[in-house]
């Protein structure tokens, strides 16, 4: 490859996708959970998550924010993007690669933290759009989760910063700093390196703004009660820490990239009820979203695989799907 000529064509953002309306609510959830063994009557309790807001999930805008951020910056490729479970889908994204002669695209997925969920299922997708489109399909390499980066933990430290702000000034330095991300099942984070990489992040953090203390707890479960899932839930961290005295907290979604429906839904709604309810002082912090730290961030790390032999792609046992729950259907 000539020296300053990239590898890449393209930059593909993978991400989760979301309802654009009312409509698109119950066929979006039902992509979600295909093949999970989810009841009913969850799918149905989440949906009115949804409708809370009007039907309409934030994580679409939050993207193409995201995109536009990421082209200002000037990377020199353009960007497509593909959703796992709503339009635009990536098998859509990927044909349409194809058919303008793309051959090899560096991927971006929008989760910062390596689980199955987060980072597998990403590459086990990636695999079985491929060979959907077929012949002619553009490589797809992945960028590993990027938690570890200064640029995303700087971004989320000033977001705390910010939040601490928001607290009446005798507050914010005994405020409790709470970190929160998506609780998933135990045997899925004892495979993976989730919970290390949240604890280390949120070390981070903390020490970041110069603290010491921090908790981490759990939100958006959607198993079966039989099923053991990473605890304590959110709401129930709020209590048992009100109950040993915490009269002021800051929640802090450090496992999010963006505000979408599960963290306005699950922290601004719900948490805040419980905090209203015990009289606990809340202040949220912002995801990275935009923030330009993180995006110069992201800038350089996409600069870096560009110029160089290539991305480190996750191993092949990165993450893996415990055998205990079967192949996804």
């Amino acid at each position: 490859m000539p020296s300053g000529e990239s590898r890449y064509d393209a930059l593909l953002l993978l991400s989760f996708g979301g309802p654009e309306k009312p409509a698109d609510v119950i066929p979006f959830l039902e992509n979600v959970l295909r093949g999970r063994n989810v009841p009913r009557e969850r799918l149905v309790e989440v949906a009115e998550h949804y409708y809370h807001f009007g039907g309409r999930s934030p994580i679409n805008d939050q993207n193409k924010a995201l995109m536009a951020a990421l082209e200002a910056a000037g990377l020199g490729l353009p960007i497509y993007w593909g959703n796992r479970n709503w339009h635009p889908f990536l098998a859509d994204t990927v044909r349409e690669m194809r058919d303008a002669g793309l051959r090899r695209a560096l991927v971006l997925a929008t989760s910062a933290f390596g689980s199955y969920s987060g980072c597998r299922q990403y590459l086990d997708d990636i695999v079985r759009v491929r060979a959907d489109v077929g012949e002619g399909a553009p490589l797809l390499d992945k960028i590993p989760p990027f938690c570890g980066y200064p640029a995303f933990i700087a971004a989320q430290a000033a977001r705390v910063r910010e939040a601490l702000a928001q607290l009446p000034e005798g507050d914010r330095d005994s405020a409790a700093l709470i970190f929160t991300a998506h609780s998933v099942p135990k045997a899925m984070a004892d495979a993976s390196p989730y919970v290390a990489q949240l604890l280390d992040a949120a070390q981070q953090v903390t020490a970041s703004i110069s603290r010491t203390e921090f908790s981490l707890v759990y939100q958006s479960r959607s198993g079966p009660p039989s099923q053991p899932w990473l605890e304590p839930d959110i709401c129930d961290g709020l209590r048992q820490q009100h109950a040993a005295g915490m009269r002021a907290a800051v929640i802090v979604p450090i496992g999010f990239l963006s505000d979408h429906m599960e963290v306005i839904y699950d922290l601004d709604v719900l948490a805040r009820h419980t905090c209203d309810e015990l009289g606990i002082r809340m202040a949220r912090a912002g995801t990275v979203e935009t923030h330009p730290l993180f995006v110069a961030g992201l800038t350089e790390m996409i600069r870096g695989y560009i110029a160089g032999p290539g991305p480190q792609a996750c191993a092949d046992d990165c993450c893996p799907r415990p055998v205990a729950f079967g192949p996804r259907k």
